[in-house]
């Protein structure tokens, strides 16, 4: 695995497809992402994009193709070894216990990693899971708001607690699924901010309709339509495609 683990794909999808009955969703999308990089999924409504998103996470399998990540084939794997492998992922749906603090979210979630993947670590052993969960929270910018009831967070203020409860299994790669999704222009621009920050530490794949979001921070763009891949390179490649000017981008933001 040590030259998995240092090639510089870290994720691959070849000839992925994903039918639902007689209804064809994805047809054969081969694609590579980056190990360290942002790349972003994108296309019209129906185009295909929470499908492969749900291929990527392990939550749907494929009904054609192949799948791997750092080398290795996860195609059909259960969506909670996903998780174990180093794959984390947050919903467009804000999913945290509105009813416990900022805080007991991020060390609930470290908890239930650690317990898990070591069901006979000691009690005792789960001691230092608030400093993690501190740690955690000053990563999302929600350390001076740690004290709070969750369900008292303003929306973007919980999307980023969400991140934060996803990266308490200190994944290698992070899926966002339309993170900025009902946020006002200065949640949007601070949940930028805060994606383009992990990318230091880990990869990032996301989902999402913004396209100044979209082209602003990532290092490549995915296209698709109809369920193909209709283009992929960086933004300023993206942007120049005739296909995708005509099907999309000439298209008003939502």
């Amino acid at each position: 695995m040590t030259g998995a683990a240092t090639s510089s794909i870290i994720l691959r999808t070849e000839a992925v497809s994903k039918a639902f009955g007689a209804f064809t969703a994805l047809r054969a999308i081969t694609a590579e992402f980056e190990r360290g990089a942002i790349t972003s999924i994108i296309g019209p409504n129906g185009a295909g994009k929470s499908t492969y998103f749900n291929l990527l996470t392990g939550a749907l399998r494929p009904t054609g193709g192949r799948i791997e990540f750092e080398g290795r084939d996860v195609t059909g794997l259960p969506q909670h070894r996903f998780a174990h492998l180093g794959i984390a992922k947050s919903f467009q749906i804000t999913n945290i216990f509105p009813q416990l603090t900022v805080r007991e979210n991020v060390r609930v979630a470290l908890q239930a990693f650690v317990s898990r993947y070591d069901i006979w670590r000691p009690r005792a052993r789960l001691a230092g899971l608030v400093e993690k969960a501190d740690a955690l929270l000053a990563q999302v910018g929600l350390a001076e708001r740690r004290l709070r009831l969750a369900r008292d967070l303003a929306h973007g203020e919980q999307r980023a607690l969400e991140i934060g409860m996803a990266l308490a299994a200190d994944p290698r790669l992070l899926l966002l699924d339309e993170p900025t999704a009902g946020m006002s222009p200065e949640e949007t621009r601070m949940m930028m901010e805060l994606i383009v920050g992990l990318a230091g530490a880990r990869t990032v794949i996301l989902v999402e309709h913004k396209m100044k979001l979209v082209m602003g921070i990532s290092h490549r763009v995915l296209v698709l339509h109809h369920g193909e891949l209709l283009a992929q390179g960086t933004p300023d490649e993206v942007r120049r495609n005739d296909q995708v000017k005509r099907v999309y981008l000439g298209q008003r933001e939502h």
